[in-house]
């Protein structure tokens, strides 16, 4: 029963937190650490410890799922490179400085320790990106983002692991890097087959409850064999979300789709109110611990907010070169524009198709050559380079993506997971927790003032009603034969086939994923609509 009354206030302090929010203008996440740390400092408060092991197996593997099956795919493809360099370099990077700083600031702590704290501060939390969402932070920003916070947790957990490993003696270099290269390429594979067979199984399933229930079942029939090999399980998680994202629009129903996103709604409300919630009350615990300690809380803070101030220093001087980088890549590709357009005019003149598959079968010695998918990979190539010229990375976005970069419950967790015989261990956790405390108030406080000084990028109303247009006069082009079919379902069939049609260009790329998903939701509104009208046939 007393379970029972803590999850009923839970739930009640996460649904006020975030009324609460919504009218002081406040990201909910703060709210909740704040409101937290509150309840966990009055005097009849119990000490609460959280298992870690329930927020890195029980809480994140759905969030990541959830974000995972929402980002952009074609964009998180087109800024990979991007999202990878922060998922690794920058999270390893970040380790050995921050490795050798600690090493150096606390007495007895040999720089393996260190670099164990330091990969536990070092990933940006996926749960904290809501505050930079809120913020209006550009989609292109807001997709690096998403993608570094889902894939960089699985370098960090690694990297503790080494670090640990290397404090007892065991370390190699090889074996090191075997091992992450199995934790990331096992959890790949793993993720696409679950997401694959997800989808096909929910494909299968009428009932739209009955489907959403194997929805939340994904990310852990994902994650727990991923763990179970030593693979990373938060990894296999977000590819079973990405694969879903992708299929989901054409081989689950509207219903379906409609559902889901309704009750994972809910879902990420609890369970993020539930991550911050958590983090804030563990306070008196984390500062009980340090008491009995020789180092102090004042020390501990002090440390922690130079380690903070690390971060985003060592972050920043990471994403000036990335930034200087993607332009020139944006450069060379443009040089490629003419070159693109003369190859796409070639692939539309019967008689240079006819001379491009006679010379194609002559080289490759085969009787056909597929020129439509030679069309496609052309189509994608342009709206790749399109996308690069339409959404440039100043350097004003990249100090909104400086700013972004918080630390959050991921952080707590995983400081939790080292060994009780660590040296200064409570130390050392009270160091994570207070970083990512300062770092979700001080940069979530005043990302909206950053965002306004900096003046980043901002979507061009312009280009997106441009844009729109195009996708109305794509839709109005779609024609289905009315032969022998009653008006409701001609309009159900043509409904269908403008989906069709529009997930065609989302594959090739060639408008934004924002306009898309708006015309798709349409498009399923309607589908839902004459379906509830009852006509069998339909």
């Amino acid at each position: 029963m007393e379970l029972l009354v803590i999850g009923v206030l839970g739930l009640l302090v996460i649904a006020g937190c975030g009324v609460l929010a919504d009218r002081i203008g406040l990201a909910a996440p703060l709210v909740l650490v704040v409101v937290g740390i509150a309840i966990s400092v009055l005097p009849f408060t119990p000490e609460i410890e959280i298992e870690p092991e329930l927020i890195l197996a029980g809480l994140l593997p759905p969030l990541l799922y959830s974000a995972a099956v929402s980002v952009p795919t074609m964009n998180l493809r087109r800024d990979f490179g991007a999202v990878g360099g922060l998922s690794i370099a920058l999270v390893v990077l970040s380790s050995l400085v921050l490795g050798a700083f600690f090493s150096w600031a606390i007495p007895g702590l040999d720089f393996a320790w260190g670099v164990a704290l330091g990969a536990v501060i070092s990933p940006t939390d996926a749960a904290a990106n809501a505050i930079a969402k809120r913020m209006g932070v550009a989609p292109r920003v807001m997709v690096i983002l998403e993608g570094e916070s889902l894939f960089n947790d699985a370098t960090a957990l690694v990297l503790l692991r080494t670090a640990v490993a290397t404090a007892a003696a065991s370390f190699s270099l090889w074996q090191t890097l075997g091992k992450f290269a199995f934790a990331v390429g096992a959890a790949v594979v793993i993720g696409f087959v679950v997401g694959h067979l997800g989808v096909y199984a929910r494909a299968r399933v009428d009932d739209s409850a009955i489907n959403t229930v194997l929805s939340f079942t994904v990310p852990f029939v994902a994650s727990i064999p991923a763990e179970a090999v030593d693979a990373s399980g938060l990894v296999a998680a977000v590819v079973a979300g990405v694969v879903t994202g992708w299929h989901g629009p054409r081989d689950l129903s509207p219903q379906h789709r409609l559902s889901d996103t309704q009750n994972w709604r809910t879902v990420e409300l609890v369970l993020e109110g539930a991550i911050f919630l958590l983090m804030g009350l563990e306070l008196s615990a984390v500062i009980g611990d340090v008491h009995e300690s020789d180092t102090g809380i004042g020390p501990a803070v002090g440390l922690s907010l130079v380690a903070l101030t690390l971060t985003i220093l060592i972050r920043a001087a990471y994403t000036a070169p990335l930034l200087r980088a993607l332009r020139r890549r944006s450069e060379r590709r443009q040089r490629l524009g003419p070159r693109l357009n003369e190859i796409h005019e070639r692939l539309h003149d019967p008689e240079k198709v006819a001379e491009i598959e006679g010379r194609a079968a002559r080289r490759t010695r085969r009787r056909t050559f597929d020129i439509e998918r030679f069309r496609v990979r052309i189509r994608r190539l342009m709206a790749d380079l399109d996308y690069y010229l339409e959404s440039p990375l100043s350097w004003r976005d990249g100090g909104v993506l400086v700013w972004s970069g918080m630390r959050g419950a991921v952080t707590v967790a995983a400081a939790q997971t080292l060994p009780e015989d660590a040296p200064h261990r409570s130390v050392l956790v009270l160091i994570a927790y207070a970083v990512a405390t300062f770092s979700l108030l001080i940069q979530g406080g005043t990302l909206s003032t950053a965002v306004r000084l900096l003046r980043p990028s901002a979507p061009d109303p312009e280009h997106e009603r441009e844009e729109r247009a195009q996708i109305l006069t794509l839709l109005r082009a779609v024609e289905v034969p009315a032969d022998d079919l009653s008006p409701k379902q001609h309009a159900l069939a043509l409904v269908r086939a403008r989906r069709v049609a529009l997930l065609n260009v989302r594959d090739d790329g060639s408008y934004d994923a924002e306009g898309l998903t708006a015309a798709l939701e349409s498009l399923d509104a309607q589908e839902i609509s004459l379906v509830s009208q009852g006509d069998p046939s339909a």
